[in-house]
């Protein structure tokens, strides 16, 4: 870490601590909210605390790190010889996470460069690791917070909810309110634009939805290399059968153990942290789509 510049970003970001560890990747978490009771993200504690809310239809809330957190970081990282710091963090239209780091920013005893991924998920993920990746080839401060905000804006992010009660809760919802009152039978298919949730389409059944998320998926990647990573909340059997389709289709993806190739990129399955959870309810499917950088 001497003498160079270090990446830092939040538990939204989906990166399991190994990769954010061999990537060198500090991970600040998020807390969710439940009751009378504050549960850090990325905990067995936190996972276990959401699901059993979702399932007794209790009102689950979210907590930005504070100003303070980022700070304490950020000295830290200097004290061990870093000499920049990127902060790399959950879209602003979703969370204050990126006001708070770049009102810590303003303390730092070494530079910090700010980054807003206007993503979530492994959208965010890719763009942190794009960060430690020119981090790792000496690149300045600077650099590597324009290699993390060219991936992001790069990254497309797609998703299927069973309801959008939970993101009404939240106030997470933007346009997609539209779809808020249709009848039951119809399931929404949304997407980020510029950082907030907007729909993409309406479709009649759950089973048509996922088959026009792979589809979409699909349009996105193209033929270029691209990283693809399917997301779900409880929903293990239907992620993985999606990212088998997805992999069947798309020459040269392999799943993350294995190494990628030059042609492809990896394909990654993982449950959302419980923040994300907490947005979007039980039944979540998505898909982050991210070409990879020249």
């Amino acid at each position: 870490m001497a003498g160079r510049t270090v990446v830092v970003t939040d538990s939204t970001a989906c990166l399991a601590p190994e990769r954010a560890a061999a990537a060198g990747i500090t991970v600040v978490p998020l807390q969710v909210v439940i009751g009378t009771e504050s549960y850090t993200e990325g905990t067995p504690e936190a996972r276990a605390a959401l699901m059993d809310a979702l399932r007794k239809h209790q009102l689950a809330t979210t907590s930005r790190p504070s100003p303070e957190q980022f700070a304490a970081h950020y000295r830290e990282l200097a004290e061990a010889g870093a000499t920049g710091i990127v902060s790399v963090h959950i879209s602003g239209e979703l969370s204050a996470t990126h006001e708070s780091a770049v009102l810590a920013a303003s303390t730092s005893p070494i530079p910090v460069e700010v980054v807003d991924s206007r993503s979530v998920g492994m959208g965010l993920g890719y763009a942190a690791l794009a960060a430690a990746d020119a981090a790792a080839q000496g690149e300045s401060a600077a650099a590597c917070a324009a290699a993390a905000a060219k991936r992001a804006t790069m990254t497309s992010a797609f998703f299927y909810v069973d309801t959008l009660e939970y993101l009404r809760r939240g106030g997470r919802i933007g346009s997609a309110r539209a779809f808020v009152g249709s009848a039951l039978a119809v399931k929404p298919l949304l997407h980020l634009v510029e950082g907030r949730v907007e729909p993409l389409e309406k479709v009649r059944t759950a089973a048509r939805a996922i088959a026009r998320l792979e589809q979409v998926a699909l349009e996105r990647a193209g033929q270029d290399a691209v990283d693809v990573a399917v997301h779900h909340l409880g929903s293990v059997p239907r992620a993985e059968l999606l990212a088998e389709r997805l992999r069947e289709q798309l020459p040269g993806l392999s799943r993350v153990a294995a190494p990628a190739s030059e042609r492809g990129g990896e394909l990654t399955v993982s449950e959302v942290g419980a923040v994300l959870g907490a947005h979007a309810g039980p039944g979540l499917l998505a898909v982050i789509v991210s070409p990879r950088l020249p």
